[in-house]
C-alpha cells in the first residue's frame, strides 16, 4: 500500500471524526451559552439570532478558499488529517505551509517523488505541532489578557468596544497585507484585486444599498467578500 491508501484508512477517518464531533458539541454548548447570557442581560431574543446569521453569511467567502485549500491536501497527505485540521484550525494557507515545511525538512516536495509514508508522518507532525502552540498559549494566556483589556478599558464599555475594534483592523489588515505581498516583496495582483474590490464594495453597500434596503446589513460583509472573490478569479482567468 502507498501512503495515500495508508492515510485514507477508515481507523484515521473514525479517529479525525472524534475531534470533529467534539468541536461540534463545543459549537452548541457556546450557542447554549450565549442564549443563557441572552436571557440573564435581558436582552432582545432576536439579537444573538441576528448575529448568528451575520456570522454564517460572513463565513461563505472564508470557507469556500478553506474547501479549496482542502481539497489540494486530501491529495497529498490523505482526507482525513486535511478534514481534520481545516475543521479546527480553519487556516488553510498556515496548514499547507506547515505540510510543505514537514516535506521539505525531510528533502523532498509536497506529495512530490519520494514523499513515502516516513515523510507523510513527519508532515502530519508539522501540522500538529504547528497549532499545538496556539492552542498552549490560548488556555494560559487568556485569562491574563481578559484581566489586561479589563485594566485598559477603566470599566468604560464606549472605550473598549473602541479598542476592540481598533484590534480588529490591525488584525485583519495584517492578515491581508501579507496577502498583499508577492514574491520579492512585489505587490501580488490577485490578492489585492480581492482586498480593493472587497473593501470598496462594504463601503458601496453600506452607503448606497443598506439605506434603503436595511435587512442587507447582516449579509454586507459577506457580499463584500464575494465580490471580491469573484473578482479575483475573473482577474486569474483573464490573466491567464
Amino acid at each position: 500500500m502507498d501512503y495515500l491508501a495508508i492515510s485514507n484508512l477508515p481507523i484515521f477517518w473514525l479517529l479525525a471524526s472524534l475531534t470533529i464531533i467534539v468541536s461540534a458539541v463545543q459549537t452548541i454548548l457556546f450557542v447554549r451559552q450565549a442564549n443563557k447570557a441572552t436571557r440573564e442581560c435581558h436582552l432582545d431574543p432576536q439579537l444573538p439570532k441576528q448575529a448568528f446569521k451575520i456570522g454564517l453569511i460572513s463565513a461563505i467567502g472564508p470557507a469556500c478558499g478553506v474547501f479549496i485549500v482542502m481539497v489540494g491536501l486530501m491529495a497529498a497527505i490523505g482526507g482525513p488529517i486535511a478534514w481534520l485540521r481545516l475543521s479546527i484550525i480553519g487556516a488553510a494557507a498556515t496548514e499547507l505551509s506547515a505540510a510543505t515545511m514537514g516535506a521539505t525538512a525531510s528533502g523532498v516536495t509536497l506529495g512530490g517523488e519520494g514523499y513515502t509514508l516516513t515523510v507523510l508522518a513527519v508532515s502530519w507532525f508539522a501540522m500538529a505541532l504547528n497549532g499545538a502552540g496556539w492552542l498552549v498559549f490560548t488556555g494560559v494566556a487568556t485569562p491574563a489578557l481578559e484581566k489586561l483589556r479589563d485594566k485598559m478599558s477603566g470599566g468604560d464599555i464606549g472605550w473598549l468596544a473602541a479598542m476592540s475594534a481598533a484590534c480588529s483592523i490591525g488584525i485583519f489588515g495584517y492578515l491581508n497585507a501579507n496577502q498583499m505581498i508577492g514574491a520579492g516583496g512585489s505587490i501580488a495582483v490577485g490578492p489585492a484585486i480581492a482586498v480593493l474590490t472587497g473593501a470598496l464594495s462594504m463601503m458601496g453597500i453600506s452607503r448606497f444599498i443598506v439605506p434603503r434596503y436595511p435587512k442587507l446589513a447582516e449579509y454586507s460583509l459577506g457580499i463584500a467578500m464575494i465580490i471580491g472573490i469573484a473578482c479575483a478569479i475573473v482577474y486569474d482567468f483573464a490573466a491567464a
